[in-house]
């Protein structure tokens, strides 16, 4: 059987102005609206937001949405 992630780009963004669990629902929100994701999740503790989607998103795009939301992206990688 497959996993979740079987086909998929993850791209991990660090964030490291995230402090608790509505800064996460702020990136998160932001990230969907903006993009065709398959999943995202951002973590306060670990300062990171991993995105889940089908094609690899826009470096410049994302920086600009969370750059919206007022947070301090430092780093963008994908798998």
């Amino acid at each position: 059987m497959f996993g979740f992630s079987e086909g998929k780009v993850k791209t991990v963004l660090t964030i490291t102005d995230l402090h608790c669990s509505m800064c996460e629902a702020t990136v998160n929100e932001a990230i969907r609206n903006k993009f065709d994701v398959k999943k995202v999740k951002s973590s306060a503790k670990k300062k990171e937001t991993v995105i889940w989607s089908d094609e690899p998103l826009p470096e410049d795009e994302l920086r600009a949405v969370i750059a919206e939301t007022g947070y301090t992206l430092t780093d963008i990688a994908t798998e």
